[in-house]
């Protein structure tokens, strides 16, 4: 299904062609007699004047906002977006192969956080491996896609204001690059850096440059920034799949000697195995602007930004596949009802070790092959007319495509196996595994299964805004505007009409050969076993041409993830801005009404009996979102701020689809509708805020926030036989399943929702007052509570359970310690988040009313070191993840405990690099 790219010129191409044309004259001109402006005066440098001029935004605005400036041109205190938000009170991230990729805002998720790009909403979405969630459809936002060199600040915006456009019950995140007017002539700098991670043992390149010059006297202006970077990632660790009940899958053979295991209130890991990703990207990033000030009053801007990144990922695996199995019509793929219980060592009712006899192992290679493009031009303009009316407008688009034309995985089994045991009893995160068998045998395997699973995400906008700004007398100003956006999203993902369907070798069997498997390995953590047999995925997809679409390989649609939703917002709003004095105390600050209406349209496929049909539905909603923010300047340095606001935000894409699909992967089994009928996530935010700038650069401040989420929208699941959906069994047919099978069931609903509220604190201080090279010392400090009480309910609507939101770390704190001296540089920071609910209640019996899945929090350690050769040059070195922090999931009940679900470490990671200026 690999997809031949053809070369044009897109927009983006050809405004970095006109820059670079633009660029090299000037270039030229400068050589041949003019001298290039002093940078120093007129840029910031250095971690300390970055973190200057971020609290000189935070200061200037009205609302509560925090963010990230660069510290020179073309350089960001952290190489990834999501790690470099992170360092600000309140926002926590997700990883991806060790890599930041989501943000969480005051405890609530990506999807409640809306990014925009140089002032206009983008949304770009990247692929991932099965447990660290998959292809991401839904509305949050992967920064993972860009290089951090590509911005010069991140500004996010935890209170609304009727000027911000809605959408979001976190923050608003603004990304912004830079412009040829924020430098002073002539500019140019560039870096290259060596990586280095410890876990893969392997180097990695990673390179930037920036150019940019003004010139007709200042009024026109250009600039151009690329980065580039390689990474090579190597993820290992351990899997259970969820743990089960003896019922569950038939249960086990009533024969069994220890029969206390097939007991309803005892749990069994469904597929405990090791596992291996291998990770491999390669992205690029292009920024390119056009600006142009042909007068005082008047000024326009063209911004184009362009990134891409190339992925691959092989996975490894060995399990016993039996746990997740039930009864079949087909004798040897009969699961767990034809195993034998031998033995077993129960505690807290998990069965956390076993032995048993008639298991089937499985061994699994999976390639990926996925890329990412986002494409976004915008024009912005402005005029002054006169003193005190402006008019204000932007134009846009912004194209993201996510493509995966290659996700293959091919199984091969052993049935029956006797004497398999696994053993959690020690280290649960690193178990004894016993096959039974020599797991590196390469003999006797027979390929049971080709999964062939190409998928495509397209998330595009189409913006136009007009607003005016009319200063009406010196202490109040009006502003309005209209606001249309069109966004589109679509999904295809493709399957094989039957994935056991697999052609014989050319004995006339199913038996792999010996030449066609290959040795797999654990390499940064042992296992128990730490080596085991796959099949060489290459070899076999040569042998039988997987990819031709043709034949028992031809993939076709498959209906729970062919599906699309348009929609078009329409808003207007009106704000008004004042600065006056109650008595001598100086207020300032904005209140104001927006008004929106959503106009969507979901289309997907429904499964019937008589094959899949497509179904479109429409619906209109309309949301009035006022808001107030008070600044009241109690000294010059002593700031109380004072918010208020309705905020909305749309629901989640994977949950408008309509219709139901039945899906069988391996050992999941799923019966997935959605309801296109949703409600907004609706919500009424009050911030109450106290800021003391104590001294230049420094920063004291505590805020509290309260959130009274009216409506919530949370995806209901149990697991029941196929039997009980009331669907025709030939549905199955093909799949490996039986109606005898036991299958997720899951539904969004809307829920009552529930109040959140918090607590921020931040201390800033550069320690100017020490004597000597002690006063190049600063210190930055922060710390976040955050509570919530939401509403859960079981699949029949029943309330079972009021914990916290998912994705919600109760605490959260970071710190840096930094030294900003003329030769040296550096820092060191610790991020902390609290552990946090993936999923609640809990899928499996016995976990799906009291129980929840839940991550373990982290402490992740960062330092650089700097050192300043020239004015012009300078060498680095960087560590990221210096403890080797493991991404942890388990699983609760109150009768078990934590059970380990998926355990990854990723490894250190080391940068080398140098940087010049000009």
């Amino acid at each position: 299904m690999q997809v031949q790219n053809t070369q044009k010129k897109t927009p983006v191409t050809l405004l970095a062609l006109s820059i670079g044309l633009a660029l090299s004259g000037t270039a030229l001109a400068q050589d041949a007699g003019t001298n290039p402006t002093d940078l120093d005066t007129v840029v910031v440098t250095g971690y300390r004047a970055s973190v200057e001029k971020a609290l000189d935004i935070k200061r200037g605005e009205a609302g509560v906002v925090d963010a990230i400036v660069a510290e020179d041109i073309g350089k960001f205190p952290d190489l990834n977006l999501a790690e470099s938000l992170q360092r600000i009170p309140g926002v926590v991230i997700t990883r991806e192969a060790g890599e930041g990729r989501n943000i969480s805002v005051r405890g609530l998720g990506p999807d409640f956080t809306r990014v925009r790009i140089n002032g206009m909403e983008a949304l770009t979405t990247v692929g991932a491996g099965d447990q660290s969630g998959g292809t991401n459809r839904g509305r949050g936002f992967d920064f993972n896609v860009f290089a951090s060199d590509l911005f010069s600040q991140l500004m996010v915006r935890k209170t609304a204001s009727a000027d911000v456009e809605e959408g979001s019950l976190g923050a608003t995140v603004d990304l912004r690059t830079a412009r040829p007017f924020d430098y002073d002539g002539f500019t140019f700098a560039a870096s290259g850096q060596a990586g280095y991670n410890a876990m893969a043992e392997k180097a990695d390149p990673r390179m930037a440059a920036l150019i940019s010059n003004t010139f007709a006297d200042g009024t026109f202006g250009a600039l151009l920034s690329v980065a580039y970077s390689e990474r090579q990632a190597l993820e290992e660790g351990s899997n259970t799949g969820r743990w089960a009940n003896g019922p569950s899958n038939g249960n086990f053979n009533a024969a069994s000697p220890f029969a206390a295991a097939r007991s309803a209130d005892v749990y069994h890991p469904r597929f405990p195995r090791y596992v291996q990703m291998e990770h491999e990207q390669k992205r690029l990033g292009v920024t390119g602007t056009l600006q142009w000030k042909p007068s005082d009053a008047t000024e326009f801007s063209l911004d184009a930004l362009y990134s891409k990144i190339d992925a691959t990922r092989d996975e490894h695996y060995i399990e016993a596949i039996s746990f997740s199995r039930g009864t079949s019509t087909t004798p040897r793929l009969v699961g767990k009802p034809a195993m034998i219980v031998k033995n077993g060592v129960i505690e807290n009712n998990a069965l956390v070790y076993g032995e048993f006899d008639n298991v089937d192992i499985r061994t699994e290679n999976r390639h990926d092959e996925w890329s990412t493009e986002f494409k976004q031009l915008s024009l912005n303009g402005q005029h002054r007319f006169g003193d005190d009316f402006t008019l204000s407008g932007k134009v846009g688009i912004s194209r993201s495509k996510h493509e995966n034309p290659v996700q293959t995985t091919i199984i091969m089994d052993k049935y029956d196996i006797d004497n398999y045991s696994y053993d959690y009893r020690g280290n649960s995160r690193f178990p004894t595994l016993n096959y039974g068998i020599d797991p590196t045998n390469p003999a006797g395997w027979e390929l049971a299964e080709i999964r062939l699973r190409p998928q495509y995400v397209d998330n595009d906008f189409d913006t136009g805004q007009l607003d005016f700004n009319w200063n009406i007398s010196p202490g109040f100003r009006l502003k309005g505007g209209v606001l249309a956006k069109d966004y589109t999203f679509k999904t295809t993902e493709l399957r094989r009409a039957s994935e056991l369907a697999v052609p014989n070798f050319a004995d006339g069997t199913k038996i792999v050969p010996v030449d066609m498997t290959e040795q797999a390995g654990l390499k940064g953590i042992n296992g128990s076993p730490s080596n085991w047999v796959v099949p060489d995925l290459n070899a076999i997809a040569d042998q039988f041409d997987i990819y031709s679409n043709s034949g028992i390989f031809a993939v076709a649609p498959r209906a729970n993830n062919v599906r699309s939703v348009e929609e078009k917002d329409r808003g207007a709003y009106l704000m008004g801005e004042f600065s006056t004095e109650l008595g001598s105390l100086p207020l300032s600050g904005n209140v104001g009404v927006r008004y929106v209406r959503t106009k969507q349209s979901s289309t997907g496929l429904s499964t019937l009996a008589t094959g899949t049909v497509s179904t479109t539905e429409n619906r209109t909603y309309n949301d009035t979102l006022p808001s107030f923010n008070l600044v009241a300047e109690v000294t010059p340095d002593f700031l109380i701020r004072l918010g208020a606001a309705k905020v909305m935000s749309r629901p989640g894409l994977g949950s408008l689809t309509p219709g139901a699909t039945v899906a069988v992967a391996g050992g999941a089994r799923t019966i997935s509708s959605g309801n296109p009928d949703l409600e907004p996530i609706r919500a009424t935010n009050v911030d109450l805020g106290f800021e003391w700038y104590f001294a230049e650069g420094a920063m004291a401040g505590i805020g509290l926030f309260y959130k009274d989420i009216e409506s919530f929208v949370q995806t209901t699941r149990e697991v029941r036989p196929y039997s009980d959906s009331g669907l025709p069994a030939s549905l199955l047919i093909g799949t490996g399943a039986s109606p005898a099978d036991d299958f997720t069931y899951s539904r969004p609903v809307n829920t009552p929702g529930g109040e959140l509220h918090g607590v921020e604190a931040n201390y800033t201080q550069p320690f100017t007052f020490l004597p000597g090279k002690w006063s190049n010392l600063g210190v930055q400090l922060n710390y976040t509570w955050v509570e919530s009480q939401i509403q859960y309910l079981n699949a029949a609507g029943q309330p079972v359970m009021k914990t916290d939101l998912t994705g919600l770390s109760k605490s959260s704190w970071n710190a840096t310690l930094f030294y900003e001296g003329k030769v040296f540089s550096g820092r060191v920071s610790a991020t902390n988040r609290d552990d946090y609910l993936t999923q609640a209640p809990g899928t499996e019996t016995g976990f799906n009313l009291d129980g929840y899945h839940g991550m373990t929090g982290t402490t992740v350690i960062d330092a650089s070191i700097r050192y300043t050769i020239s004015d012009q040059l300078e060498l680095s070195l960087e560590g990221i993840n210096l403890t080797n922090e493991a991404s942890d999931e388990w699983v609760y009940s109150p009768a078990t405990g934590r059970l380990p679900l998926q355990y990854t470490e990723t490894g250190r990671q080391f940068l080398l690099g140098v940087r010049y200026k000009f």
